[in-house]
This record gives structure tokens, C-alpha cells and sequence, in this order.
């Protein structure tokens, strides 16, 4: 009984294991995004490049594969909108002054970025970069 029961246990671990290997039953994972290495120069200095800062600061969160990029993925789909506009840098419904907002003072499962996190320079440009609608 002992040696049924532990070689039951066996196969399932192979199983799972490789299962795992092979990527799960949807395929491998999406690869998970890094945070790219920030812009040299003074953090405070105006006009920085919105998509090199946007990537740098928001990134891990916002670029495909993000925990950011996933809900909101979820919440244009149940409004109708494609897929795609789950990625920030996709949309053009988005207004400069929005971004800030939201940056500063968070929503929903995103916590407010302070001025440590993100500076107001890094923000405006950031903001130029994703505010599309004006």
C-alpha cells in the first residue's frame, strides 16, 4: 500500500514538473518586465524624455506582463475597448493633468508616487509622454 501511494506521489511530481517546464496549459509566461537602468543627469532638470522615464519609473508595473498593465488590460475589455489599451503608452484618451493626478495621488491598487519616487520634472515629462488628449 506504502509503495502505491508513494509511487502515485512520484508520478504527480513528474507530472508537475513537467508541466512547469513546458510553460503551464496557456503557453510560457510573458517575460517579466525589469526596470531599465534610470537616465543619467539631475533628476530636477527639465525636459527629460517622457518614454525613457516612463519606462524607467513606471515600467515594472505599466509595460506588458505588469501587475498595472494586467487590471487595467481587464477593466478596457469589460468597457468594450481593445485589448491593447491596457498599456498606458497605447492610449490617447489620457490628458497630461490626469497622469499627474493619478501619479500623485494614487487609484485603486496603485499606491501614491512622491516626490522621491518620481520628481515634478520626471513627472511633466512623463505626463507630455502619455497625455496624448491634450
Amino acid at each position: 500500500m506504502i509503495r502505491t501511494v508513494l509511487f502515485a506521489a512520484a508520478a504527480m511530481l513528474g507530472a508537475a514538473i513537467a508541466l512547469a517546464q513546458a510553460g503551464g496549459p496557456h503557453g510560457p509566461p510573458p517575460p517579466y518586465p525589469l526596470r531599465p537602468a534610470y537616465p543619467a543627469g539631475d533628476r530636477h532638470a527639465p525636459g527629460g524624455d517622457g518614454k525613457v522615464l516612463f519606462e524607467a519609473h513606471c515600467g515594472y508595473c505599466h509595460l506588458a506582463g505588469g501587475m498595472g498593465s494586467n487590471l487595467i488590460t481587464k477593466q478596457q475589455v469589460m468597457m468594450g475597448h481593445a485589448p491593447d489599451q491596457g498599456l498606458l503608452a497605447n492610449r490617447s484618451d489620457l490628458t497630461a493633468d490626469y497622469v499627474k493626478a493619478v501619479v500623485r495621488n494614487g487609484k485603486g491598487a496603485m499606491p501614491i508616487q512622491t516626490r522621491v519616487d518620481i520628481t515634478d520634472a520626471e513627472l511633466d515629462a512623463v505626463a507630455r509622454y502619455l497625455g496624448k488628449a491634450g
